[in-house]
């Protein structure tokens, strides 16, 4: 926990990040950086489809569009939060020399989205007003 709060504060005093190790090659740092506006634009697209289902499904039951859309839109909101923490975390590790670190939410995310497109499926299947 200490180390996310430390990650927080770095994450909006990147002059800091600066002081830690030695600079890598700048191709590794800008291979970060494409890294993180990719996962911004996933971000963007889950908000964005989060919107979609919220205004674009009207007969779809209310509980059902409201859950999909929640879903959607928290993970483009956590999306975009880790993307700020790997990309700290990622650049911390590079000047240290150290390994990048691992992390499961990819996987997370994956099932997040695999879920609402399934719950997508059977919508579009049974029928909007089932």
């Amino acid at each position: 926990m200490i180390d996310f709060v430390r990650n927080v504060r770095l994450w909006f005093a990147p002059a800091e990040v600066r002081d830690d190790g030695v600079t890598p090659d700048y191709r590794f740092s800008l291979a970060n950086e494409r890294t993180f506006l990719a996962w911004l634009r996933t971000a963007l697209a889950l908000i964005g489809g989060g919107f979609a289902v919220d205004q674009f499904l009207p007969g779809l039951r209310w509980g059902w569009r409201v859950g999909l859309a929640l879903a959607l839109l928290a993970s483009g909101a956590l999306c975009a939060l880790r993307a700020v923490n790997h990309w700290v975390r990622c650049e911390r590790a590079m000047r240290r020399g150290e390994d990048l670190p691992v992390s499961r939410f990819p996987a997370l995310l994956g099932v997040v989205v695999a879920g609402v497109a399934m719950v997508m499926v059977v919508v579009v299947l049974v029928g909007w007003e089932g």
